[in-house]
């Protein structure tokens, strides 16, 4: 006889804050996933938006916690009020292809060994600069670059989350200790990250910033440890991570995606050159 299909809970934890321009998109693909509804509950961690961010959200079928804190402490917190047994962490400008909840529990519930996923993103935006970013972001996706964010709750909670004291590298962290207790594995399904119509100087901007916030994480792990090496170095950030495994074929087939990659690869080196942190790409 065969018995019918045991939905477990899953909590999608978004942290926000002026994010009124793509939450309803994201809260949309998650009303559209190809899961059940009632298993799936969305828990918002709103940093005191003055725009139209929780209007919004309350359109929506979601629990709302409105606090002061920074994205690594919203998502604990968000992990922490959740009930599911599975925690997906989505950033609001994020949405889900229709299979990423269905395919992610499938995974996780046929390989116990299993504690946490990888999501491959794609970039969503207009004109030939979002087209390099989506090039250059498909790179990373399964890398010491990239991090989990399909996770066991339980094994979330046991590593004791995102490490509050890191600005910067907290995700990589994270996906480090988790690795620490069990595998991980990637799900074809893929998520969007709306970056709308490019804006160089924003994108420059953002990485000088994180640039700045990172020290706290190679403090943490160590000057010599290898994976910090891997992700922070400028031969594995301009190089290794485009050829390992074969890639480099892609490089080759996308001759003018290429050139732009590099060309926007080379304007954020340059940007942390002039801060003295070249290792930082």
């Amino acid at each position: 006889m065969n018995l019918p299909r045991v939905y477990p809970l899953v909590s999608i934890v978004i942290p926000t804050h002026n994010s009124e321009k793509t939450l309803k998109k994201c809260l949309e693909a998650i009303e559209n996933e190809d899961y059940p509804r009632n298993k799936v509950e969305t828990i918002i961690i709103d940093n005191l938006s003055d725009d139209k961010t929780v209007e919004i959200a309350k359109r929506f079928e979601v629990k709302i916690f409105q606090l002061k804190m920074g994205r690594s402490a919203a998502r604990n917190y968000g992990a922490k009020k959740s009930k599911g047994k599975y925690v997906l962490f989505v950033d609001s400008d994020m949405y889900l292809s229709k299979d990423v909840v269905k395919e992610s529990v499938d995974l996780l519930e046929s390989n116990e060994t299993l504690v946490g996923l990888y999501i491959s993103e794609k970039i969503a935006g207009t004109g030939f600069w979002s087209k390099v970013r989506n090039f250059e972001r498909d790179f990373y996706n399964g890398t010491c670059i990239d991090a989990v964010r399909f996770v066991r709750k339980n094994k979330f909670l046991h590593v004791n989350g995102f490490d509050e004291k890191l600005i910067g590298g907290e995700d990589w962290d994270l996906d480090r200790r988790l690795r620490e207790t069990g595998s991980v594995d990637m799900i074809r399904a893929p998520l969007y990250h709306d970056e709308g119509k490019f804006d160089l100087e924003k994108y420059l901007k953002k990485k000088k910033y994180y640039s700045t916030t990172l020290e706290e994480y190679v403090r943490k792990w160590g000057n010599d440890d290898s994976i910090v090496n891997k992700q922070l170095s400028a031969w594995y950030r301009l190089f290794g991570v485009f050829v390992e495994n074969g890639k480099w074929r892609k490089l080759a087939r996308h001759p003018l995606l290429t050139l732009g990659m590099y060309y926007l690869r080379l304007r954020v080196g340059y940007v942390y050159l002039r801060l003295r942190n070249w290792q930082f790409l």
